[in-house]
């Protein structure tokens, strides 16, 4: 009986961070909504607990819109558009649904963390682990409103680099969610000793990024725009550029080129990943599974998202299946760091 209850307990805990993981997917998705809907900045103002509450009345309403009014977005590209009040509801919806779960993740990870700290069912070495997490959700806020700040006085759309800041980290905090509950999961198995990150794991990981990071530049700068055909963009294999601040400038900024990056380099990821996937299979061919069903789909759907001018579904899913493929090198990621 005693064993049972001292297993139970990591497995709780892994069960906790595995829920709170599938909310982050959730809103890391609902943020590609958010940004495709170009609703990300219909609320102008950040209050952490006021504005956990949506707009009451009529004059609530307007009185936000008044505020949205303010900004560029509104006064070079939407107030021309003729955006009315009914149009603003549209796109302030789902920035308050994105924040609102932003909120719950928040609440999720530190109100469980609190009663498992007092009731002592943490095991020895993981309540800095778990703080750090909480943490993290709040630095993840914090880069929210400095991302959306960014298009609040004089450009029409957030910065892509802030953009991109926002939505690593929240992947860096699915990441270490998965790793966390997987750790525990092997706790509960009789396995104390956490897992490593392996070198291969390690570069992989750095190449998946710099995809991640190309992805959410092309996003931030609506980049996924610049060609409808594949693979060549504007009839040719390297489209035109602008190219007059220099090439490592037009890296960072030049939304053809860019697209073209995160075209071909998820080429070197997909490489990365196999040979990853290869060394999991035969610690863990769940795992090794994961990982190829997860770049195959997004592959093809990132093919499918520039082929169509960036159809709404299919952009949506395609940062949905890149939260799901961060998840399963986590995963894969974990199993290489506890073999021999």
């Amino acid at each position: 009986m005693t064993e049972s209850v001292s297993r139970a307990r990591p497995n709780l805990l892994a069960s906790w961070l595995f829920a709170v993981a599938a909310l982050v997917v959730i809103i890391v998705t609902v943020g590609g909504i958010t940004r495709l809907t170009e609703s990300g900045l219909s609320i102008t103002e950040w209050k952490p607990l006021l504005g956990a509450l949506p707009p009451m009345s009529e004059a609530d309403w307007q009185a936000e819109f008044e505020l949205y009014k303010q900004i560029p977005e509104y006064t070079q590209i939407n107030g021309p558009a003729g955006m009315d009040l009914e149009a603003f509801k549209s796109i302030y919806w789902w920035e308050w649904i994105h924040r609102q779960l932003g909120r719950l993740i928040g609440l999720a990870l530190a109100v469980p963390l609190a009663i498992f700290a007092v009731r002592r069912i943490i095991p020895q070495g993981y309540f800095w682990r778990l703080f750090a997490l909480v943490a993290l959700v709040g630095l993840q806020g914090s880069f929210g409103w400095w991302m959306v700040a960014s298009g609040l006085e004089t450009r029409t759309d957030v910065s892509h680099f802030r953009l991109a800041i926002h939505l690593c980290t929240a992947l860096i905090l699915l990441g270490g969610l998965v790793w966390t509950a997987l750790d525990l999961k092997a706790l509960a198995k009789g396995d104390s000793h956490p897992a490593r990150l392996r070198p291969v794991a390690i570069w992989t990981g750095t190449i998946l990024f710099v995809q991640l990071l190309l992805g959410a530049w092309v996003a931030g700068l609506n980049a996924g725009l610049a060609s409808d055909s594949w693979p060549l963009m504007q009839g040719r294999f390297l489209p035109e550029f602008d190219n007059a601040r220099g090439l490592f400038w037009a890296m960072a900024h030049d939304p053809f080129l860019i697209h073209w990056m995160h075209r071909w380099w998820a080429w070197v990821a997909v490489a990365a990943l196999v040979v990853m996937a290869r060394r999991v299979k035969p610690v863990n061919r769940k795992a090794s599974i994961a990982i190829h069903a997860a770049f195959g789909t997004q592959i093809l759907l990132g093919i499918a998202t520039a082929m169509s001018g960036v159809e709404f579904h299919l952009a949506v899913l395609h940062q949905l299946v890149g939260a799901l493929l961060v998840a399963a090198y986590a995963w894969g990621a974990h199993a290489l760091g506890r073999s021999a």
